[in-house]
C-alpha cells in the first residue's frame, strides 16, 4: 500500500469509503460482508475510514465504529461529518457531534468535515449565528477533533468564499475529482485553488458512482490501445495519482472484489504521463458530449435577465450525461427566482458575443423544458 504524509502521520493513499457498504443500497448494511471488507483493508494496510451521519440512513457511523473496535484505537483513523447539507441541521451542531461519538462508540475523531458545502448551504454555514464553526474549532481545541476540514460539492466561488472566511484553519479539503470531472464540472479549478493555499486535497468519487469503473466498449478500447494492461479504474487511479496536493484517494467498495482489485492497484501506481493526460481528456469531452462553454463570461455581460450562462450551461451538461441526480437539483434550488433556465427571454444578446457560437437560448429552453 502507499502511504502518504499528512503532517506527522502517513495515511494510506487509498481510503475506505463507508457511504455504499454491501446491503441494499439504502439502511441495511450487511454486516458480516462488511466485516471482510474492514478486515481484509487494515490486513492490507488501509487505515483511513470515511463515513457520515446521513450514509446508510445512519447505520454507517454505527457500523464502522462497531468494525473497528476490534482494532487499536491508534492503528486506524476514523473520518465523518457535520451533515449540513440538511439546512435543518445547522443549529443542532453540538446535538448532532455527540450523538456521532456515541455512534462510532470512539473518543474523538481523527479527521472531521464541513459536509458538502455548496451554492444551498454556503450562507448558513458562513453565518455566525449557528456557531458551526466555533464549535467544531473547540472541539478540535480540546482533542476530540484531530484535524478539521471541509467537503465541497459547490462551485469553485463557493469554496473560495468558505476559504476566505475559514481556510486558515482547513487542514484538508475534500472534492469530487475524476478525469471525467477535470473539465466537464472543473475540478481543474478547485485544485489549483487548493494548491494554492496549500491545503492537501482529499478526492471523493474517483470513479463517479461506478460510471469510470464500467466504461463503453469503444471507450475501453480506446485506454487499451495506450496502456494494455490498465483496467479502467487502474486508468481512474493512475490519473489521481499524477495530481499535485492529492493526498487520500476514497473509494466507496461495495464487496471485497472490489476492495482486492483497488488494493492491486495501488500497490502498483502508475501515474499518468502528459501525453496520456491529454489522450483521457480528450476521450472524457467525447463522452459528456459537453456544450464546450470556456466561461469567458462575455454572455453575461449582455444578458438583460442577469443569468449565469457558464453556470446553468455546466449543470445542462451535467443533466444530459448523468440524468442530473442531487447536483443539478441541489444547484438549481441555489439560484434566484428570476435567473433560472426558464427565464431566458430568447433575445440572443448573448449568442451575438460568444466566441463558441452557442446557441444558447436553445440550451435555456431545452433545459427548462426538460425540469418539468
Amino acid at each position: 500500500m502507499k502511504y502518504m504524509d499528512f503532517q506527522n502521520i502517513s495515511l494510506s493513499a487509498l481510503g475506505m469509503g463507508c457511504m455504499r457498504l454491501p446491503g441494499d443500497g439504502m439502511g441495511y448494511i450487511d454486516e458480516a460482508q462488511t466485516a471482510d471488507m474492514v478486515d481484509f483493508a487494515m490486513k492490507s494496510g488501509i487505515n483511513y475510514y470515511d463515513t457520515a451521519w446521513g450514509y446508510h440512513e445512519g447505520n454507517s457511523e454505527i457500523v464502522i465504529g462497531k468494525l473497528l473496535k476490534k482494532y487499536p484505537r491508534d492503528s486506524y483513523y476514523l473520518a465523518t461529518k457535520f451533515p449540513g447539507y440538511d439546512l435543518g441541521n445547522m443549529g443542532k451542531v453540538r446535538e448532532i457531534f455527540e450523538e456521532q461519538l456515541k455512534k462510532t462508540g470512539v473518543d474523538y475523531f481523527d479527521f472531521y468535515l464541513f459536509h458538502n458545502v455548496c451554492e444551498m448551504n454556503i450562507n448558513e454555514y458562513l453565518d455566525s449565528k449557528y456557531g458551526i464553526f466555533d464549535y467544531l474549532f473547540e472541539q478540535k481545541q480540546n482533542g476530540r477533533i484531530r484535524h478539521l476540514g471541509l467537503s465541497v460539492h459547490g462551485s469553485c466561488d463557493v469554496l473560495k468564499r468558505f476559504l476566505d472566511a475559514y481556510g486558515d484553519y482547513m487542514e484538508f479539503c475534500q472534492i469530487q475529482l475524476n478525469w471525467l470531472d477535470w473539465d466537464f464540472q472543473d475540478a481543474k479549478s478547485k485544485v489549483e485553488l487548493l494548491n494554492e493555499r496549500g491545503i492537501p486535497i482529499w478526492v471523493m468519487e474517483p470513479l463517479r458512482g461506478g460510471k469510470l469503473a464500467k466504461l463503453p466498449d469503444k471507450t475501453e478500447s480506446q485506454l487499451r490501445s495506450v496502456r494494455p494492461d490498465d483496467s479502467a479504474p487502474a486508468w481512474a487511479f493512475n490519473f489521481l495519482s499524477a495530481i499535485d496536493g492529492v493526498t487520500v484517494i476514497l473509494s466507496g467498495m461495495s464487496d471485497i472484489d472490489q476492495m482486492k482489485e483497488n488494493i492491486d492497484i495501488f500497490n502498483n501506481l502508475n501515474p499518468l504521463n502528459d501525453n496520456e493526460m491529454n489522450d483521457i481528456f480528450r476521450i472524457a469531452k467525447e463522452m459528456t458530449g459537453e456544450v464546450p462553454c470556456t466561461s469567458c463570461r462575455y454572455c453575461t455581460e449582455y444578458c438583460p435577465m442577469e443569468i449565469n450562462i457558464p453556470g446553468i450551461i455546466r449543470l445542462y451538461n451535467e443533466l444530459n450525461y448523468s440524468g442530473g441526480g442531487f447536483l443539478v437539483s441541489m444547484a438549481l434550488s441555489a439560484i434566484d427566482e428570476g435567473k433560472r433556465p426558464g427565464d431566458c427571454i430568447g433575445c440572443q444578446s448573448c449568442e451575438a458575443v460568444c466566441p463558441q457560437q452557442i446557441k444558447i437560448s436553445e440550451i435555456m429552453s431545452d433545459f427548462a423544458g426538460k425540469l418539468k
